[in-house]
């Protein structure tokens, strides 16, 4: 074998090792943003749980109190009825929504109430409530701060070359539908209406 061969098939060798490591660690670097993904998904899962089981508690203790408010009751019941966590992301995330403006909407009408807004009961749940939403807009900006560097990362090369292969497609943002989007229809200021006696 000549020298020029050798120096050949160096050449071809190296250059096999070489697109052989970058696809190495391009691959290990997908799978890695794939399970934060995964990991960050499943922390809006357990938050989103953890909402899910405190919201009857909530409604129950101001239930007595507010039965001249049961649109607003009725509003928290059927969006945390629409809760599943087989759903798929985006609708998730429309129902998370939805879920976040009754609660809202809860809220602004136990502030116009001081006999339940004074309820020890009622304070602690709405604490736990509101800290459960504080966490879940935290959780889903990680998820989406993590589903952006995947997306980004799966489009540059040398990872474009290799989704196909791999199977990589863009994840969905979890975002709010359309109708969340607009300014929110609540206004605190007005007097409540006339309670009954």
């Amino acid at each position: 074998m000549s020298l020029q061969m050798l120096a050949a098939l160096f050449a071809v060798v190296v250059t096999l090792l070489i697109v052989a490591f970058l696809a190495l660690t391009t691959y290990n670097a997908i799978v890695d943003l794939r399970l934060r993904i995964d990991k960050a998904w499943s922390n809006i899962d357990v938050a989103l749980k953890q909402r899910f089981d405190q919201l009857p508690n909530l409604v129950e203790a101001v239930r007595d109190v507010m039965s001249w408010e049961q649109d607003v009751l009725t509003a928290v019941a059927a969006a945390r009825a629409a809760y599943s966590p087989a759903a798929t992301i985006p609708d998730q995330a429309a129902t998370s929504a939805a879920t976040s403006t009754a609660v809202r909407s809860l809220f602004a009408v136990v502030e116009r109430y001081p006999e339940v807004r004074s309820a020890a009961n009622v304070l602690a749940l709405q604490e736990e409530i509101e800290r459960l939403e504080s966490m879940i807009a935290d959780r889903r900006e990680l998820y989406n701060d993590q589903v952006y560097r995947y997306n980004t990362r799966i489009a540059q090369v040398p990872a474009v070359l290799l989704a196909g292969l791999f199977g990589w497609r863009a994840r969905p943002f979890f975002e709010a539908p359309e109708t969340d989007r607009g300014r929110p229809d609540a206004d605190l200021l007005t007097e409540p209406d006339a309670r009954p006696d």
